[in-house]
């Protein structure tokens, strides 16, 4: 397991300013409201999604395949933070739903290619009012949302670094 680098006292970061019974308060925890919110777009996801007949996770994997067209899945689970034994459940049933075509490549035989099909590409457009009907569930302003997703991308890059800075623990 990797172990985190450890914390400096002197360092300027707020938490030094709480004592420890404060930190381990559930409402002071990060992840918490992080999960929390987490779930309460999974709530909104799955009533917008439920008419398209997708899950969020095939949404992300469609959206995606959207952005940037056929993609091998190596390139899509990199872009979606998924593994292939996550990944490759999800675009069986893309694929059971014929929403795309998966392919092995003729250069690689290792490699798949995940392309859209024909009601792949129709469905982005009814897909096209899914986020504005979840930023106005939201009750928030844009700007808001779009500077906590910048937040959360730096927390996330400062995290990755923190693991990856950890080392193997032995």
């Amino acid at each position: 397991m990797a172990k985190l680098p450890e914390t400096d006292r002197s360092d300027s970061t707020d938490a030094y300013l709480l004592r420890d019974e404060e930190l381990l308060r559930l409402d002071q925890q990060i992840c918490f409201s992080l999960n929390a919110a987490s779930r309460a777009f999974g709530g909104v996801y799955r009533v917008l999604l439920k008419d398209l007949g997708l899950t969020y996770p095939q949404y992300l994997v469609m959206l995606v395949l959207w952005e940037h067209g056929d993609l091998p899945v190596k390139r899509i689970g990199e872009r979606l933070r998924l593994d292939s034994g996550t990944l490759s459940p999800l675009l069986k049933r893309l694929e059971a739903a014929g929403l795309v075509r998966r392919e092995r490549s003729p250069e690689d035989e290792r490699s798949v290619n995940v392309s859209l099909t024909d009601a792949g590409l129709v469905l982005r457009e009814r897909a096209g009012q899914v986020p504005r009907r979840l930023l106005a569930a939201t009750s928030l302003p844009v700007e808001d949302l779009a500077a906590l997703r910048s937040l959360l991308d730096r927390v996330t890059g400062a995290l990755d670094s923190a693991v990856l800075a950890g080392g193997d623990g032995a």
